[in-house]
């Protein structure tokens, strides 16, 4: 069987009793890593968030010459999805090994990539690189990519300008040059309640929600029926959906709110910012109406989660030591969104490939495969191999 290195197992377990789920702090994980890396004689650069309950981590061990700038980033986020309501069969927060796979929270998603970066790190301080290499470990990706930007600020006033990065989430070590973009995009609708009998008296919100809802389908339909399309793809267009809706008190009361949570996930060719804007014209127009009816009325609209989409050159150089390393540039695109597509809008040439399975990602026993964490282990131990001076 397939076995892989003590010490990235030991680190999976302590990673993943860590309960990083988004909606709580990863401060004792940054922390714990911190610890870890000044103990190897390299220093942490930790980077909170205004209110000071999460942080990124930045760590980078310097060329031969001690140069910490441009070189490799092995980045990966910290966060995970909740348990609650998830039937585990096993405790999620304590690394449980059956069948040749490891499982627990966070294990696919992506604790494992995670887990293998950092148990690198004595072999990567053992070589003379030719090249610097960045661990960048964010917070909040699990929510919208929120860590990312912050990050790429880090980068920059840490002067390190990586030129490469691999971001670890599960492919199956498979590279991944391209994934659509997502934007979630949330809609209050807020009419004049009234006696349901008096309907001339209010201004009723589900109804003109509704209308809202009706245009966002039209639109997505287009998207099916008339493109444009990226055949890269396993659905070939942009798609969109209305995921949440809310609203009313009363059978008896014409309902003065209304609310609507709608995504999109955008190819390339489609303008993310030009789809907003023209949602929000259909919105302005519904305003309009409700505000005939009554000047209270109001629609608005808010741009929650808006993580950019990635295109990355077949002959770009992540790609280009993506294929050094023994990977081959697919054509496969995927419909899911990392953060790479932040990384590369800020310069830094970026693909996607990491241990495990999407497919087991935020599910109940969650796992991963001890042979996918081989795998990392061998494609890492061969990156150190190439940027060895």
């Amino acid at each position: 069987m397939t076995s892989v290195s003590p010490e990235t197992r030991d680190w999976l377990r302590r990673l993943v009793a860590l309960d990083t789920t988004s909606r709580d702090s990863n401060l004792p994980l940054i922390e714990l890593v911190a610890d870890h890396v000044r103990g190897l004689g390299l220093t942490p650069h930790v980077f909170p968030t205004p209110d000071g309950a999460k942080a990124n981590l930045v760590v980078t061990v310097p060329d031969a010459d001690d140069n910490t700038s441009g070189g490799v980033m092995l980045s990966g986020h910290t966060d995970v999805v909740p348990v609650d309501g998830q039937a585990w069969t096993s405790d999620p927060f304590e690394l449980t090994e059956r069948d040749g796979r490891l499982y627990g929270r966070g294990t696919a998603d992506m604790k494992g990539f995670n887990a293998v970066v950092i148990a690198a790190l004595p072999e990567l301080l053992a070589q003379p690189l030719r090249q610097p290499v960045h661990l960048a470990f964010s917070y909040d990706e699990e929510v919208g990519c929120q860590g990312a930007p912050p990050m790429v600020d880090a980068l920059a006033e840490l002067g390190l300008a990586p030129e490469v990065t691999f971001v670890g989430e599960p492919t199956s070590m498979r590279m991944i040059c391209a994934h659509k973009s997502i934007n979630v995009i949330r809609i209050a609708v807020r009419g004049v309640a009234a006696h349901s009998s008096l309907t001339d008296q209010g201004v009723n919100a589900i109804e003109h929600a509704a209308s809202i809802i009706r245009w966002w389908r039209e639109r997505c339909d287009r998207w099916r029926d008339e493109g444009p399309y990226d055949e890269g793809y396993p659905i070939a267009h942009t798609t969109g959906a209305v995921t949440l809706i809310s609203g009313g008190n009363g059978v008896n009361i014409i309902p003065a709110e209304a609310d609507v949570a709608l995504e999109f996930r955008a190819i390339a060719e489609v303008d993310d910012a030009a789809v907003i804007a023209e949602l929000e014209a259909a919105c302005a127009q519904v305003e309009a109406t409700m505000r005939d009816e009554d000047p209270a009325a109001s629609v608005t609209v808010a741009v929650g989660t808006s993580t950019v989409g990635l295109e990355t050159p077949l002959d770009a150089p992540a790609v280009r030591l993506g294929e050094a390393l023994g990977l081959e540039p697919l054509p496969d695109k995927v419909t899911y969104g990392t953060e790479a597509g932040i990384y590369s809008d800020a310069g830094i040439s970026a693909v996607v490939c990491g241990p495990g399975d999407i497919a087991q990602a935020h599910k109940a026993d969650e796992f991963i495969e001890i042979s996918q964490l081989a795998a990392c282990e061998e494609f890492v131990g061969r990156l150190i191999a190439h940027l060895r001076a």
